[in-house]
């Protein structure tokens, strides 16, 4: 469910998206707003689950990670039990990095991150390929990133008329 958000809430988390480091009292000097009262906001923004959590964004190269892997896959049996299944085999395994369902041919699309091409063979024959009802799996090796953002676009998603939040 939405929540409604006035114009001083989405500065906020616009603020904090690209510096989810600073304490109210900084965000509150940035913004222009005393610091009890963006306190109370983020607070509020805490306890709605609009903020979910700070935390810092690694560089996957830099700590070894050099491949990133989209791999499309498909099971043999569509139960709710199967599905259960296969989420939880996901859920055990750290190189899996998102795991989305889908409508269509293919059931599930995860985002997979690997040391180099031998980890992520390993890690199919291994594991993925052995996941309980897995059918079929496609992978799709990046060989670049173009963009890779954590931050939502705030003003594509405000409701027309929202109100308007003073400082």
């Amino acid at each position: 469910m939405q929540t409604d958000l006035d114009r001083g809430d989405v500065r906020i988390l616009d603020l904090i998206q690209s510096h989810g480091d600073l304490s109210a009292a900084e965000i509150a000097e940035r913004l222009g707003m005393t610091a009890s009262t963006c306190w109370r906001r983020m607070s509020r923004l805490n306890e709605l689950g609009v903020i979910r959590n700070r935390v810092a964004v690694l560089d996957r190269e830099k700590v070894g990670l050099n491949v990133l892997v989209f791999s499309q896959v498909k099971l043999s049996g569509h139960g709710r039990d199967a599905l259960l299944r296969f989420e939880q085999a996901v859920r055990e395994h750290p190189e899996i990095q998102e795991c989305y369902t889908l409508m269509g041919e293919t059931d599930f699309l995860l985002r997979i991150v690997c040391r180099d091409i031998k980890a992520y063979e390993a890690f199919f024959l291994d594991h993925l390929s052995r996941f309980p009802g897995v059918q079929s799996v496609h992978s799709f090796i990046a060989l670049s990133v173009i963009k890779e953002t954590t931050a939502l676009p705030l003003t594509a998603a405000a409701k027309p008329g929202a109100r308007s939040g003073s400082g």
